[in-house]
This record gives C-alpha cells, structure tokens and sequence, in this order.
C-alpha cells in the first residue's frame, strides 16, 4: 500500500485558523484538546520586519520516537503517518518526552495528538484540516504526488523568496508532513535537523534492550527452575519406594502428569 502525506504549505498560510476549529469539530475533540495549534512568528529588525505562522501538528516521522518508546504500541505507523490508539495507551508520557517536535501532548491521562484522521480517510473523506483551507494552504494525498506539488509551489515562490524550500524530505527518516517553506526553517523554530532526545535515545540503547534480556533471563531461569524441581521430585520418589510408601515411581509420575 502506498504511504500518504500531507502538504502544507506556510507562504499560503493565512492564520484563519479554519484548520484549528475543523480538526476540533470533526474529531470531536474534548474541551482543552487541540490537534492544531497556529503560532505567529515575527523575524527582524523594525521596520524591516516579517511575519509567518508556524502551524504547529504532527510531522508524522518516519523514524518515530514517539512510535520507539511507547511501550503498549499505542503509538505505531500505518500508510506512512504516525497513528494512534488512546484506548491502547498506559498514560506513560514517554511519547511526550521523545518527540523532536514536542507534538504529543497528554490529555485526561492519555497522549494525544493527530492520526491523521484515520477513520474519516478510510471511509472515502479528506482529513478535516484539508476539507477547510480556504487558501489551499493544506493538501493531503499519495507521497510521491504531494512531494512533486510541494517542489513545484516552493519553485513557484522563489523569486519572491529565495531561501524557499521543500522541509520533510530527509527529517527524521522522511515526514509524512512535507512543508513549502518561504524561509529556513528556524525562523519559525523548527529544527533543520531534528535530533533524538536523550530520554529517547536512553530507552532505545538501553531500557529496550535490557527489557528483552530480562524477559529471556526470566524464561530460561524458570525452565531451569522447573527442571531443578522435577529431579527433585523423582529423587524423592525413588526414596519412597524404597521404604514401601509408593510402589512404582513410574507408575505415580503418570498419575501426576
């Protein structure tokens, strides 16, 4: 199955907000949970000034953190973006806590953050978001097309904006958010190179693979502990028989099993 993604693009971006209040309508999103956030930015010097929204979502990486450290899979990738079933989630935080982005946020106990509205595409619609944009700002569909359209309207812009850029492309493993940027992208803060938090990299190097070895030491320490007892038990039953309590050790070891 093809991977999907979204484009977005900020020199289209108006700050309407459309996509904040649809998201939260359409995935009927509790009072203080928001998918969406808009930040105005200003970069400059007066009066030489600029200004932009960082339309702050979740970049769906590819290379999850988020997706890594969620210990009951809560967390995990479908068609490219970054899913998530808060009925699986334990309410650990190591998701809020791993993510590059800071996207997962913890509401009523549990994480959450955008999945792309999972049931709404499967069921033949658009993701609220997209549905909305009266600037075409937002656009959702296969990979392969959605980095094509971000190139060409990015190309599009440059006289305007000569730093313009496609960002998504190799953060991160690939974002299934891919951005049409006026400017470099930390003058909205948003990292040109995400880097792995070190909680994340913790559990990664260390917790992860210390919790598989104490899984299997455990295993091996039973088997060998129900080995143990077993010659113990026929020990004990070869020492019966000899004083007349049992009359078969055999016999008695298949009556018990």
């Amino acid at each position: 199955m093809a991977d999907y993604a979204f484009l977005l693009d900020l020199g289209r971006c108006i700050g309407c907000q459309a996509c904040v209040a649809s998201c939260k309508v359409g995935n009927e999103l509790g009072e203080g949970q928001q998918y969406i956030e808009l930040v105005e930015k200003t970069h400059g010097e007066f009066p030489n000034l600029t200004g932009g929204w960082d339309n702050h979502r979740c970049f769906h990486c590819t290379d999850a953190d988020c997706v890594s450290v969620c210990p009951t899979g809560a967390l995990f990738k479908e068609d490219g973006l970054t899913r998530l079933d808060r009925s699986a989630c334990s309410g650990c935080s190591y998701c809020t806590e791993a993510c590059p982005y800071d996207v997962p946020v913890m509401w009523e106990g549990k994480s959450s953050k955008c999945d792309g509205c999972a049931s709404t595409v499967s069921a033949g619609g658009s993701p609220w978001c997209v549905g909305t944009c009266p600037s075409n700002a937002l656009e959702y569909g296969p990979r392969e097309e959605i980095q094509a359209e971000a190139h060409r309207r990015a190309e599009a812009i440059r006289d305007r904006y000569p730093n313009a850029q496609v960002y998504g492309e190799t953060q991160a493993g690939g974002l299934g958010m891919l951005v049409v940027m006026p400017d470099d992208p930390e003058l909205l803060d948003i990292p040109q190179d995400p880097k792995t938090p070190f909680m994340a990299e913790a559990w990664q190097k260390v917790v992860q693979p210390g919790a598989v070895v104490l899984t299997l030491g455990a295993a091996v320490l039973a088997g060998v502990g129900g080995v143990i007892s077993r010659r113990r038990h026929q020990e004990e039953l070869v020492i019966l028989e000899a004083e007349g309590v049992v009359d078969d050790v055999e016999k008695t070891e298949e009556e018990e099993g």
